[in-house]
């Protein structure tokens, strides 16, 4: 149990640089507090002292703003940043040197008892406001981007960003931190969509181009019908005319 508290000392430092000193984090951290009384109450939970572990995890909720189940399996080297808000479920399982920042929930979709809350792999960083919801799995080192909703298995490395989540990236990362789950290249699925369409709509223009090309060396070029150059141009209030009348109906 020692070893893994200092783990979980040492993992507020390699991924927090406001961290100074091991009492400041000690005294002032509430993610680190959560943290190690729910390694208590785990500790009771297993032993079937339910109602004593249940009593401190809320506690622990009322001290901290984490509501961590003490039946939530957590990994050592676990980092909880801010915090206030964190919402980890009964089943939830959290691999070794995983990050979590404030209003995150890994909750439940299913009344139903057994497994109904999100297994995380090794390294995962969940960005802010982020929800992992229902007995998926997230891979080890996967990156879940702030505010997005995951109610799907994601696998190793890759990214996830929107309502509902999307991968965006793939088998990109390493064991490197990545704070609220940024990475270097987040592309935004919308607006590649977006890019898609007008890559085609270019695409199909030059290829009328060159129909139109075609068809001007089998028939003459006055049997072509004349095709109008479209401007696009948004006029200025000062440029559009007033109108000196007045509407009918109106004095």
């Amino acid at each position: 149990m020692g070893g893994r508290w200092r783990s979980d000392l040492d993992a507020v430092f390699a991924r927090d640089p406001a961290a100074r000193t091991r009492l400041e984090v000690l005294l002032t951290y509430p993610g680190v507090h959560a943290l190690f009384l729910h390694r208590i109450a785990h500790a009771l939970w297993r032993h079937r002292w339910r109602l004593l572990a249940r009593s401190l995890a809320a506690f622990s909720r009322f001290w901290t703003g984490i509501e961590i189940h003490p039946g939530a399996q957590i990994g050592k080297g676990f980092f909880i940043d801010h915090g206030m808000g964190v919402v980890i479920g009964e089943t939830a399982e959290i691999g070794d040197d995983c990050t979590l920042y404030h209003g995150v929930t890994l909750g439940g979709t299913s009344w139903k008892p057994g497994k109904r809350h999100p297994t995380l792999g090794r390294g995962v960083i969940v960005g802010a406001g982020a929800k992992v919801l229902g007995p998926v799995v997230i891979g080890d080192n996967a990156r879940i981007g702030s505010n997005a909703v995951v109610v799907k298995s994601v696998p190793e490395g890759a990214t996830v960003v929107g309502i509902p989540g999307r991968v965006v990236s793939k088998g990109e990362h390493t064991d490197n931190f990545e704070a609220y789950g940024l990475t270097g290249q987040m592309p935004d699925p919308v607006a590649r969509a977006v890019e898609c369409m007008l890559e085609h709509m270019h695409r199909q223009d030059a290829e009328i181009a060159q129909l139109r090309d075609g068809l001007q060396h089998l028939q003459p070029q006055e049997g072509m019908m004349p095709v109008e150059e479209i401007v696009c141009a948004i006029e200025d209030d000062d440029d559009v005319p007033e109108n000196k009348g007045t509407r009918a109906g109106n004095t």
